[in-house]
């Protein structure tokens, strides 16, 4: 399949004006005003859309109206129409189309769209938008292509493979939607040009062992030097790449296996 394929199948209409907000710009600074996250700047204008993770529309069935696509996200959205006249975006799963209907309830039949606590999914079943703590909406697998699987339910948790392969355990109060998320083409997109990247807001990149030394650890030499070090070092002097930065400790009760790292 194209990458443009998918992107096809999108509905040809202005987002909802309702769900929508403008951000103000920040270009990768703080409060202060100083640059705390470089590389970004500049970018198209865009509308932020306003997505349920939740589950507050429960038991009142919704009709798809329409498939659009988000500038803030990697995968697609659908904009929903409830029962009651209300309207909502949710990340669209793979396969979803125009007027099929969907549900969000504690216990529902196991269909493509349709929202459940984990401990009603039968094992086997793919699922995103997955909820860490009840009731606080979903916040792991919600990026294009993504799906996790459902391997076992034990007590009061449920075992899930996560799309890194991580095994973890999930209350199984906790609220999933049945599915895989849309658009998995775009981990296969790449940038046409430079021009591509700017129209994102991200600026150029520029290596740390073209700077001079007082800019980068890296920096320095005559020609083409190695950067003279035994490990690389972030722009601070701290260590880069492989370093890990995991700091939820508390969490790791809930991990049954590490995610394995690519071998090159």
């Amino acid at each position: 399949m194209k990458i443009t394929d998918s992107k096809k199948l999108l509905t040809k209409k202005k987002p909802e004006k309702g769900l929508l907000l403008t951000l103000k710009r920040r270009a990768g600074r703080g409060r202060s005003g100083r640059i705390t996250v470089r590389h970004k700047g500049g970018g198209a204008k865009r509308r932020y859309r306003l997505v349920d993770f939740g589950q507050k529309k429960q038991g009142m069935k919704a009709k798809v109206i329409a498939l659009e696509y988000d500038p803030y996200r990697t995968a697609f959205i659908v904009l929903l129409e409830y029962e009651d006249g209300t309207k909502r975006y949710r990340l669209a799963p793979q396969g979803l189309k125009k007027d099929h209907e969907v549900l969000i309830k504690e216990k529902t039949r196991v269909q493509r769209g349709n929202r459940m606590k984990i401990k009603n999914i039968p094992v086997g079943t793919m699922v995103y938008n997955i909820e860490l703590q009840p009731g606080k909406g979903g916040q792991i697998v919600r990026s294009a292509g993504t799906g996790a699987k459902i391997l076992a339910h034990e007590g009061k948790y449920t075992n899930v493979e996560m799309p890194s392969k991580e095994l973890r355990k999930i209350l199984q109060e906790c609220y999933a939607t049945v599915g895989m998320v849309s658009f998995p083409e775009h981990r296969y997109k790449k940038m046409r040009k430079a021009g591509q990247a700017r129209w994102k807001g991200r600026r150029p990149t520029v290596r740390g062992s073209a700077m001079v030394p007082a800019d980068h650890p890296h920096g320095g030499g005559e020609g083409k030097a190695p950067i003279g070090l035994k490990y690389p070092k972030t722009p601070w002097g701290k260590p880069a790449r492989g370093v890990k930065t995991r700091r939820r400790k508390s969490t790791n009760k809930y991990i049954l296996k590490r995610r394995q790292k690519k071998k090159k």
